[in-house]
């Protein structure tokens, strides 16, 4: 099958709404070179079939599709919020501590017990998918001390 040869390429993420056959066919006819699998949602038995779709869609119409798996990292999570969890406010600071404690304002326990390993002064530090972001100020022993960068409600 011919290749496009184009430099730039045209990516297009399949989910529920636009994975049938008929809508892959559209998506390559008006284009798109390479189809992201989002590997964090769903069944892996639906990303095959996904596959087999690109695959026999891509023959059909005589070029070949790209495939992205686009595959889920690590989950690092925050230990039990007193209360229905904390309001983090820019320019605070805050601990992130691997001690087993009820996380309360300005305390942040996690189960990640290498984190006060992993970090350094300058590092960012993503919660609750990347709406809330930290920067480490410091590492003291197990604990993490940082600034928030970018506020708001950190839930149970």
């Amino acid at each position: 099958m011919p290749r496009s040869t184009r430099k730039t390429k045209i990516v297009a993420t399949l989910g529920p709404v636009s994975s049938s056959p008929e809508m892959v066919h559209r998506l390559m006819q008006a284009g798109v070179d390479i189809f992201r699998l989002n590997f964090s949602h769903g069944e892996n038995s639906q990303k095959l079939e996904l596959i087999g779709i690109i695959r026999k869609v891509s023959e059909k119409i005589g070029r070949q599709a790209g495939i992205l798996a686009d595959l889920q990292g690590p989950k690092i999570r925050t230990g039990k919020m007193a209360g229905e969890g904390m309001t983090l406010v820019k320019g605070q600071e805050v601990v992130i501590t691997t001690d087993d404690v009820l996380g309360s304002e300005g305390i942040i326990p996690t189960i990640y017990r290498s984190l006060p390993h992993d970090v350094v002064p300058g590092s960012r530090i993503l919660l609750d998918d990347g709406l809330l972001e930290l920067k480490v100020v410091a590492v003291e022993g197990e604990r993490v001390v940082c600034q928030v960068v970018v506020g708001g409600l950190l839930k149970n």
